[in-house]
């Protein structure tokens, strides 16, 4: 018995001195001494030190000991064996459980890490990532208020509200109008955006009294105020967009602005999209509103992102190149040529397991595409990296690769564009910027910190001057790395490609599209059948969400109702990727496998995907020198 309790206090010291090493780890060095150490892999077998150096001390570790000692030879003189059995058994199951958790060499297959094909066990390379707050999933009581605060004006704007029996959505003047915009499927919702009473009128949204109706009311009417006339304070506008959804109120239907929204959503929840704008907004619902109806008609009057970018995209771009007029021939092959020498790709993924998008900037030269078409393939860039983001990783990373800067590549306004895009148009979207390698001429004289992790600069360089342009909460994701060690912080070494200075042994190639790739985005039949049952499923949420805005956050109808909503979203996510094929054009991560048809990314594929089919990938990569370029 003696033996036993022995070995209880044994595992008990090793898991006490784990959690004081991974304490010290979290709280003097941060995440990456965490990974750090986890990589490593905590020896659990070996004798802790006499005085660990996060203050732990050996003697504070023999005190605790002496203190059970006293405590169990109490529960022998009162509780006999039984209190003894009793401590065994709870201690049994303590120490199992912390030794499970921090032992990656632990023989069960219960532990935190898997085994590799060789049967040993070793940490992830990249780290599992919990639901962020502020997330679908992860919201306080008062962000659920907020959220549907900001849905109760978003759907006035469309036009949206139930009818008398809450059963179904109607348009403002309560009649079903089953016309569709795109394609067949999508609803239209005829109704005027500038007729406050009609906005007003939303009959039988809160037919389902509670304690809370006074708030309820409350909240319905500053809504219905927001979505009639929200305003900005100048400094609050920095994209003008209280103009752009003035404007986009005066010259869309409600209809439009609500296709835009759906069409946007794709394989994201839809709570989750509205929470972009939310949080970048600080949670103030009228300037998400403001950003969010500027989005849409930016999306559909200017870039005509998903009637065009996305489903033309490359094998459009190739038919313009092609055939079209001298403008839209220059068009296409702007838009190719960035392709073909790799400009900017996406590529696997960092620590955090988000998606990688590599920049390089030596090969982008001043006026050598149009603006039109450099805006063309950012946003094109943008779109395709949404699609491999998850509701666990739902930014993405920028690695900037500045080898071989040189002010011949420094171009303002694409610069411009882009940080416009993240800021105001892709809210909440980028996770990290790394600026790899960047020369003195861009970052500025450095300060005697550099080389610790987020180094800091003097207000010297192009670097100054794009900083005053962001966002500091963008601007505060802006890291600089000199070298692979300092890249290795936010990569892993074996993800880096040689290229970089890692030990990737992988290079960017182009593979131009085939001829047959897009088909079925000919087959109108089956595009209209999948876009009217996607529509059922609009309508559907609709319907949920406005049954759930009239409930109390703290009430059981809501999470019943929230529980609803949820498996909506989940059957919108699987209807997109069958409606994928048909509405939008394959890429060059189609072609290579990265992106399945249902959906599933593979960051790292081993084998190309051709048709059905799926076999060794031997195209050779396009090699592109500077030469090239001029």
């Amino acid at each position: 018995m003696l033996a036993r309790l022995k070995q209880i206090v044994n595992a008990f010291n090793q898991s006490h001195h784990s959690l004081c090493t991974l304490s010290k780890a979290k709280t003097n060095k941060g995440r990456r001494n965490l990974n750090v150490l986890i990589t490593q892999r905590v020896s659990l077998t070996e004798a802790p030190p006499a005085r660990s150096r996060n203050g732990c001390l050996a003697e504070s570790r023999q005190s605790k000991i002496g203190t059970f000692r006293v405590a169990v030879l109490v529960g022998l003189l009162f509780g006999g064996s039984f209190t003894l059995e009793y401590l065994f058994g709870a201690f049994d199951s303590l120490a199992a459980q912390l030794v499970s958790y921090f032992d990656p060499r632990a023989s069960h297959q219960s532990g935190p890490w898997p085994k590799n094909p060789n049967g040993v066990v070793e940490p992830p390379l990249v780290m599992p990532v919990p639901t962020l707050p502020g997330r679908p999933g992860n919201l306080s009581q008062e962000q659920e208020a907020k959220l549907q605060e900001f849905w109760l004006a978003t759907l006035r704007v469309f036009g949206v509200h139930s009818d008398h029996d809450g059963d179904k959505v109607v348009e403002s003047n309560g009649v079903i109008n089953p016309s569709s915009t795109m394609g067949g499927g999508q609803r239209q919702v005829m109704a005027d955006a500038g007729n406050d009473k009609k906005r007003k009128s939303r009959l039988g949204l809160f037919g389902r009294k509670n304690q809370k109706e006074a708030d309820e009311s409350s909240t319905e009417n500053r809504a219905s105020a927001i979505s009639s006339t929200p305003q900005l304070a100048d400094g609050d506008d920095k994209y003008g967009q209280a103009k752009e959804f003035r404007h986009a109120i005066a010259s869309q239907s409600p209809g439009d602005l609500r296709n835009a929204f759906w069409s946007m959503v794709k394989h994201d929840h839809p709570d989750g999209l509205l929470l972009r704008f939310l949080r970048a907004r600080k949670w103030d619902v009228e300037k998400a509103l403001i950003m969010l109806i500027s989005t849409m008609h930016w999306r559909s009057q200017e870039m005509h992102v998903d009637d065009d970018v996305i489903k033309r995209g490359e094998g459009g771009a190739l038919e313009s190149a092609k055939h079209a007029s001298a403008g839209l021939e220059k068009d296409g092959d702007d838009f190719l040529v960035q392709l073909r020498m790799g400009k900017s790709f996406l590529h696997g993924v960092d620590k955090e397991g988000r998606p990688m998008c590599f920049v390089r900037v030596r090969l982008h030269r001043q006026g050598e595409q149009s603006e039109a078409s450099l805006e063309r393939y950012t946003v094109y860039v943008i779109e395709t990296a949404r699609l491999f983001l998850t509701p666990s990783v739902d930014t993405a990373a920028i690695v900037f690769d500045m080898t071989g800067f040189s002010m011949a590549n420094m171009d303002y306004a694409p610069l411009k564009f882009m940080i416009k895009c993240f800021e105001a148009n892709y809210p909440e979207s980028l996770g990290i910027v790394i600026v790899h390698k960047s020369p003195w001429i861009f970052q500025g004289l450095l300060d005697s910190s550099y080389g610790a992790r987020g180094s800091t600069l003097t207000d010297l360089g192009i670097w100054s001057i794009i900083k005053g342009w962001l966002d500091p909460v963008v601007a505060s994701k802006v890291h600089f790395t000199k070298n692979v060690e300092e890249l290795d912080h936010y990569v892993p070494r074996s993800h880096i490609p040689k290229e970089l200075g890692g030990e990737e042994d992988w290079a960017y190639q182009y593979v131009e599209p085939t001829a047959s790739e897009n088909e079925r985005m000919a087959d109108r039949d089956r595009k209209d059948s999948l876009l009217q049952e996607r529509e059922a499923l609009f309508r559907e949420f609709e319907t949920a969400t406005l049954a759930w805005i009239g409930e109390s956050v703290a009430s059981d109808e809501f999470r019943g109702l929230q529980n609803r909503r949820d498996n909506i979203a989940g059957n919108l996510r699987a209807n997109y990727w069958r409606v994928d094929p048909y509405i939008r054009a394959r890429t060059l991560y189609d072609r290579l496998g990265i992106i399945s048809d249902d959906g599933q990314i593979e960051p790292y594929p081993k084998v190309k995907r051709v048709g059905n089919q799926k076999q060794l990938d031997s195209v050779q990569p396009i090699k592109t020198s500077v030469d090239d370029l001029d």
